[in-house]
């Protein structure tokens, strides 16, 4: 496998690059975080994930080793594949995305244009275990993940409330009372609201 490419720069867009490694030229994939933090100069190292299909090689490249290791993580999901993985590298910097999923945060990482709730879900199911132990992150509180309050809140929705205001209003109750049902959580919401 290829671990690193060193060479010169010969094209740069967003969302690719040309390396030239002693002649030869080398069309890797980046997100936009690894396009943010090129540098000027001519001659890069970028590391690399070769991902090899029946009909393709293709390259992908980051600039810091744990990008990489984030990429392949989320390539670990079922349902998430380089493009997507990709994608959410570009929507959000490596750290917001360790967070979100630390945090269990389906907002965000639903946020990322492509990934459903399915799919956020999934994405925090298969990995918060592994984030949590390899960057060395405390467990979180309870105020993190709350299915209650989500169902509080679509319930809100359906009502015909103002999602951020209703967020704002659950999220109170949801900090008072952590243990609170959804029905508790609608009922204290419809009286702030």
């Amino acid at each position: 496998m290829i671990a690193h490419l060193q060479g010169r720069l010969v094209e740069k867009l967003p969302t690719e690059v040309v390396i030239d490694c002693n002649g030869v030229g080398y069309h890797v994939n980046i997100s936009l975080h690894t396009f943010s933090l090129l540098p000027n100069s001519e001659h890069i190292k970028l590391f690399i994930f070769l991902q090899v299909k029946e009909d393709s090689h293709t390259l992908f490249g980051f600039v810091e080793k744990a990008e990489r290791e984030l990429f392949k993580l989320l390539l670990s999901v079922s349902g998430v594949g380089a493009s997507t993985a990709r994608t959410m590298l570009s929507s959000l910097d490596p750290k917001q995305i360790i967070n979100a999923i630390g945090t269990a945060d389906v907002a965000t990482i639903q946020s990322i244009k492509g990934i459903g709730t399915k799919t956020a879900q999934r994405i925090i199911l298969d990995l918060k275990d592994k984030v949590l132990k390899l960057y060395d992150l405390e467990e979180v509180s309870v105020a993190g993940y709350n299915t209650n309050k989500d169902e509080a809140l679509s319930a809100l929705e359906v009502l015909g409330f103002n999602k951020k205001l209703a967020e704002k209003a659950i999220d109170k109750i949801v900090k008072e009372t952590p243990e609170a049902n959804v029905e508790t959580i609608i009922k204290q919401a419809l009286k702030n609201l």
